[in-house]
């Protein structure tokens, strides 16, 4: 089944019947502010209207047969639909720079869109970079704009690009790579594999690429270029807005860290009839837990726009604030006014003979050594986009895999045991370079041994302040937020290694920005337990309030 047929049986499975059985169309160039005009294209029911419309802006021309899919399949049920191509892309004029149009761009078209005498209200729908043109005008709403639907992205970019000084190749370099305005045919790992990587544009990619550039070598959220210009004006964008807003992400995608941290900054105003909803899906709506009984996932797109946006454009009700979270393991939906605080936690230490214990085991260590050129490949992950087939909660290899991948395995449990929120590991560690990278990754473990994926996270040595050599050091990763149930007899597992590749680039074992060095070495590393450095896993877990 092609993507165009799997879209019209969305939609009539929604429960919203088709009324109009023709549709108007047309397609002319809207006008900027700089005199540039944008390809833009509409549907709408027979009759002057007005309508309730859903507006899109998109920089993905190859998608155009599936919007306007949707523009017949949204027409036929009462609403109107209009798309517009981002500045050099799709037939419209400019030039294709990612980002940085949109504020100025989406904003004149709004209000184009505003004026139209058959459009009754608006309605903003996007997913990916299209959320990213709604997100990018919040600030310049008019009055027909009531609410908007916006799913899987973020608005603290430094979020999606950046974990402790590593950066996510697997999202930012594989999209760099395909949204270049230009063919790039060099093989993806070598690309992420190259060093010093701020050169591998002009090396293997045929010229220099700026944007990419700024990405790459930036590691901290306090560097100017992530606090000023475009990414400072987006890190702004949920205190502008004043309407609802649907906030869709997926346990296993890519922008969900930054999406968190952009429905916990919404305007009040907003956040008083907004709702956020997280399924354990990946960046395309697709199942992701291996294994896993997924009956009630609710991962039809086409489902929850016509479900928000009937009650808020064509019913004009003002939502209540909800939160819905899929709880993975147990295949059900609990649903919050307000997002799920737990005062509860578990605690798992690292101990001796590769063993996790709730309670602080006798002073051991054990150690490795990591060699770059030879990283951890990922399998499993939550923050993975170009590496498709790796994404999500799959079945891992065999405890303690490779030599450079420390295993540690809890007793069976006694009881279900929910985790609800963003889990932390602390990790005591020592290592003779004076720069390097810590990874751990938190599995569960069935019964039958089967080990499956569920969070992780890296973190750099020496990325807050400078490292010595032998000092033993204590570490905090965070992991970003899951509702997962683990039942009773099931294990935990934990596994510390210092890479996760491409998933992160792979630290060289040498100071400073990671993306200029030119050579590797190998480090040898040493995680310490129990005693006065009590490495542990810190589970969040759901208590009576979280459970109601």
């Amino acid at each position: 089944m092609d993507i165009q047929e799997k879209i019209r049986r969305s939609y009539q499975s929604s429960g919203v019947p088709a009324v109009y059985p023709t549709a108007v169309q047309g397609e002319l160039f809207v006008p900027c502010r700089d005199g540039i005009t944008l390809r833009t294209f509409w549907y709408h029911p027979p009759g002057e209207g007005p309508f309730p419309t859903i507006v899109q802006r998109s920089c993905y021309p190859q998608n155009e047969d599936v919007y306007r899919t949707h523009g017949r399949e949204l027409s036929a049920r009462g609403y109107g639909y209009i798309c517009q191509f981002c500045r050099g892309t799709g037939g419209s004029g400019g030039v294709w720079e990612p980002n940085v149009n949109e504020p100025a761009d989406g904003a004149d078209f709004i209000r184009w869109a505003n004026g139209l005498s058959w459009v009754e209200s608006l309605g903003y729908w996007g997913c990916s970079y299209l959320a990213a043109t709604g997100w990018a005008i919040t600030g310049e709403l008019p009055e027909k704009v009531k609410s908007m639907l916006l799913t899987h992205y973020g608005t603290e970019r430094f979020t999606s690009a950046y974990e402790s000084g590593l950066f996510r190749h697997d999202v930012l370099t594989g999209w760099a790579m395909d949204n270049a305005g230009r063919p790039i045919g060099a093989d993806y790992l070598t690309s992420c594999l190259y060093r010093p990587h701020e050169q591998v544009d002009e090396a293997l990619w045929g010229g220099k690429i700026d944007w990419y550039r700024d990405w790459v070598t930036n590691p901290h959220r306090s560097d100017p270029y992530w606090n000023e210009g475009y990414w400072a004006f987006l890190s702004e964008a949920p205190e502008k807005l004043t309407v609802p807003v649907c906030i869709v992400e997926g346990w296993y995608d890519h922008h969900l860290g930054s999406a968190m941290e952009t429905y916990h900054r919404l305007n009040p105003r907003a956040a008083a009839h907004s709702r956020l909803i997280i399924g354990c899906w990946n960046h395309g709506f697709e199942p992701c837990a291996e294994g896993r009984v997924q009956e009630n996932l609710q991962n039809d797109e086409v489902h929850q726009l016509l479900d928000w946006f009937e009650t808020t454009l064509k019913q004009k009700k003002l939502p209540e604030r909800r939160v819905d979270w899929y709880i993975t393991g147990a295949d059900r939906w609990q649903h919050w006014d307000c997002y799920p605080l737990s005062s509860q936690s578990r605690s798992f230490c690292l101990a001796a003979g590769g063993r996790l214990s709730p309670e602080i085991p006798e002073a051991g260590a054990r150690s490795y050594d990591y060699d770059p050129q030879n990283p951890v490949r990922t399998h499993g992950g939550e923050a993975l986009l170009k590496s498709w087939p790796e994404i999500g909660s799959l079945y891992q290899p065999e405890p303690d895999w490779r030599p450079d991948v420390l295993s540690f395995v809890s007793d069976p449990l006694t009881e279900d045991l929910t985790i609800l929120g963003r889990i932390q590991a602390e990790l005591f560690v020592k290592s003779d370079a004076d720069d390097t990278a810590f990874t751990v990754r938190l599995m569960q473990v069935l019964p039958d041994g089967k080990a499956v994926f569920l969070r992780s996270s890296i973190v750099t040595l020496a990325f807050s302040e400078p490292y010595t050599p032998g000092e033993t050091r204590c570490l905090t990763l965070s992991l970003w937020d899951i509702a997962y149930q683990l039942h009773k007899g099931d294990r935990l597992r934990v596994d510390l290694s210092s890479s996760d590749f491409p998933q992160y680039a792979v630290h060289s074992n040498y100071a400073g920005i990671w993306s200029r060095q030119e050579k590797t070495r190998v480090a040898h590393q040493t995680i310490l337990f129990g005693g006065d450095t009590p490495s542990r896993v810190i589970l969040p877990v759901e208590d009576e309030k979280t459970a109601q």
